[in-house]
């Protein structure tokens, strides 16, 4: 029955909990006596191999130094092996009964050959088999290697080996003292613990007796107070505790209400109000929206400002009005929808309930969608407008000879392809924001593949007087991205310098290794982006120049692809522009990009 009990419960705890960590110790000072000891073996052995590479390649030949070798391997109980091409030598300390490992062990071994076959340093621990009394005999054993000149035209290995018995026994002793060491704590804690529990309980077992006089509703049941610790504080509490059980328990068909309403709207914020519209319960997502009102009025928490104005006057006329109530608020750029409902105590309203849902993302889409039918509607308007003149001209024979029918023929074909390309491009950028778009990446050369791009636009930018600068890395560069992509992006921002640069101004593509990826810069000296328009210049269909003709504008889609494709490769693209200063679009490519697009 102890078991049952807490005094049992208790000081096994204690017993428990103080046998783990013994346990959890005694393996952690096992393995770090014997990690210690062997790290002291190979730095004690590394330092021997050292000092006799040094002996050897100091003689110049391996045949004077091997009394100096004897006597160095012999001070320290160790064996050592020193084999080449035409040299095999060994020998065993007489201090130890460590026999001679086979010269073919060395040779043949995959570790330590590497010593003779790579000129590597290694150091092997293991069970390797060794000669004795016409047999074989395994042993744990611990190897140092060094490569070593033996002859001016000869290169061999030094191999310094000793029997790591010596740490079995140190591991062994340890093993016995810490074993004696965690039975005597063992022994004293549960001494300790049974003294500890019973000590405790005594009085806990009074305050039992006293919780079930209070279960059956006597709530001046006192608990005599005998010490001035925890326990002491436990008692005093208890006591107060039954003074207060009474009043809480008016209270609690209140808050059976008040928990009721509020696990029902647990989906989006809720927030509870008493009488005078103070805050009582809060759910995280309305915790989210009082921070964001906290930041809108500068980060402090004023008394009789904690909401909106809006929320207060919502309040206020479901207290007066005792019926649910809605608004709508703005705030740091999110659209939140409030529903406000009563809470009644009996017949009177004692509060209420206020529900917030964030409607910001429906608002957005619904705003995308309406942009996008305008700005398409907008973009389509002009070639369908003049495809209908032109095509009505040739209909009613305006045009009276056959140059003047070929030109309005380029016209209705260019309006043509510039539709075309409008709504080719719109496919492409709905399936790379859906993520529907693969890259075929390969190694790309970056020098070749961007002096390449920056050719094609050479004629170009002669035509009109514009010069075209490339900067390339001046050693070999390779980055790992889809080349057609990647030439789109770059044809897009080239193209657009050079369409935006005066007559006489400079474009430079500048392209930097970065060890990471490659930084790809164009630069113009045009007229610059306006500060107000450079956060939406990689929208779909945005256009700075407002005024631009219809010969030189474009569908206002080409920077939303580069920014997808570059997103798509995990970079980054950004731009800096001056009025009347020029501009420059930028853009990481990683060396080595993973693909997140949907295949």
């Amino acid at each position: 029955m102890i078991w049952r009990s807490v005094v049992g419960k208790l000081w096994g705890t204690i017993l428990l909990l103080v046998s783990v960590v013994l346990f959890i110790l005694t393996v952690l000072l096992l393995q770090f006596f014997e990690n210690l000891i062997v790290d002291n073996a190979k730095v004690q052995l590394s330092q021997l191999a050292g000092s006799l590479v040094q002996v050897i390649e100091d003689e110049r030949r391996f045949e004077n130094s091997e009394e100096t070798i004897n006597a160095l391997v012999d001070a320290h109980s160790s064996n050592i092996v020193i084999l080449g091409e035409n040299t095999q030598f060994s020998h065993a300390s007489n201090q130890v009964e460590l026999s001679l490992l086979p010269y073919s062990l060395f040779r043949e071994d995959k570790q330590l050959s590497q010593v003779l076959k790579q000129g590597k340093e290694v150091t092997v621990q293991g069970d390797f088999p060794s000669a004795k009394n016409n047999g074989t005999e395994s042993n744990e054993i611990l190897i140092v290697g060094k490569p070593v000149q033996l002859t001016p035209n000869e290169r061999g290995a030094v191999y310094i080996y000793q029997s790591l018995d010596l740490i079995q026994e140190t591991n062994k002793k340890a093993k016995q003292i810490i074993y004696l060491s965690a039975g005597i704590a063992i022994i004293l804690t549960t001494i300790f613990a049974f003294f500890l529990s019973t000590r405790i309980t005594a009085p806990l077992r009074r305050m039992r007796e006293a919780a079930l006089e209070v279960a059956q509703g006597k709530f001046d049941t006192k608990v005599p107070i005998l010490t001035h610790d925890e326990i002491g504080e436990l008692a005093l509490s208890f006591n107060r505790m039954g003074r207060k059980l009474k009043n809480n328990i008016n209270a609690l068909s209140q808050e059976k209400e008040q928990l009721s309403s509020i696990l029902s709207s647990m989906a989006d914020g809720v927030i509870t109000f008493d009488r005078r519209g103070k805050i009582l319960v809060t759910n995280p997502p309305s915790e989210r929206f009082i921070q964001a009102w906290y930041y809108e009025q500068g980060m402090e928490e004023r008394v009789g400002e904690e909401l909106p104005e809006q929320i207060k006057d919502l309040f206020r006329r479901v207290v007066n009005l005792e019926r649910e109530q809605m608004t709508e608020i703005e705030l740091q750029g999110r659209s939140w929808v409030v529903v406000m409902t009563p809470l009644y105590n009996q017949a009177n309203v004692r509060g209420a309930v206020a529900v917030f849902r964030d409607m910001t993302e429906e608002r957005q889409h619904d705003k995308l969608r309406k942009d996008f039918i305008a700005n398409v509607s907008h973009e389509l308007r002009t070639p369908i407008s003049m495809l209908q003149g032109y095509s009505e001209a040739i209909i009613d024979d305006i045009a009276a000879t056959e140059a003047e029918k070929k030109d309005i023929a380029q016209i209705i074909y260019d309006e043509s392809l510039r539709m075309g390309r409008l709504v080719n491009e719109l496919l492409d950028l709905a399936r790379m924001e859906a993520g529907y778009v693969s890259l075929e990446k390969m190694e790309i050369d970056v020098d070749e593949f961007f002096s390449r791009v920056v050719r094609k636009f050479q004629g170009l930018s002669r035509e009109r007087d514009i010069q075209l600068q490339i900067s390339t890395p001046e050693h070999p560069v390779q980055v790992n991205a889809d080349p057609d992509r990647l030439e789109q992006v770059m044809t897009n921002l080239v193209d657009n310098a050079i369409r935006h640069t005066d007559k006489g101004g400079h474009v430079t593509v500048k392209v930097t290794d970065r060890g990471d990826g490659i930084l790809v810069e164009v630069k113009d000296t045009g007229t610059g982006i306006p500060k107000e328009d450079l956060p939406f210049v990689f929208e779909r269909f945005y256009k700075a120049d407002k005024a631009r003709t219809r010969g030189r504008s474009g569908t206002g889609l080409g920077l939303a692809i580069a920014k997808n494709i570059v997103d798509s490769h995990g970079g980054k693209i950004s731009v800096h522009s001056k009025m009347n200063e020029g501009t420059t679009f930028s853009f990481h490519i990683p060396r080595n990009s993973e693909n997140t697009s949907k295949s």
